[in-house]
C-alpha cells in the first residue's frame, strides 16, 4: 500500500531537507539522499528512509521529495511496503503515521 501526502512550504528544499534529516528520530534508517542545484535558486532533494512498525510486523518505506521548480516549494512525502499481508494490503496506519513524521518537522513552515 503506498499513499502520497503533498503540501508547500516556505523554505528552500536544502532547507528542508536538512530540517527532515536532523528532525526524524534514529528508529528511522537513511537509505539514500540527493540535492540538485539546477541553478537561478531551483533545486530538488529527494530522501528515502525505511522504518520497522510493530503493528504490521514490516519494514515501512518513506520518500521525501522537496523542489521549487516552479516558485514555492512543494513537499510530497510516499509510503510504501508498511502493509504486512501480500493479499491484503492494510497498514494500520503506518504510513500515515511515517509521513505525519515528517509533516510535523516541517509544520511550522507549512503554506495554508
Amino acid at each position: 500500500m503506498n499513499e502520497v501526502f503533498r503540501f508547500d512550504i516556505s523554505l528552500r528544499p536544502d532547507a528542508a531537507i536538512t530540517l527532515v534529516k536532523g528532525g526524524l528520530t534514529e528508529q528511522s534508517e537513511l537509505l539514500h539522499q540527493e540535492l540538485h542545484d539546477l541553478g537561478d535558486g531551483r533545486m530538488i532533494g529527494t530522501l528515502v528512509y525505511e522504518r520497522y512498525f510493530f503493528r504490521t510486523e514490516n519494514q515501512a518505506a518513506l520518500v521525501v521529495i522537496v523542489d521549487n521548480l516552479c516558485g514555492v516549494s512543494k513537499v510530497r512525502l510516499i509510503s510504501a511496503g508498511s502493509s504486512g499481508s501480500k493479499v491484503f494490503k492494510f497498514d494500520w496506519g503506518a504510513g500515515k503515521s511515517f509521513a505525519s513524521s515528517v509533516e510535523k518537522i516541517l509544520s511550522s513552515y507549512i503554506l495554508r
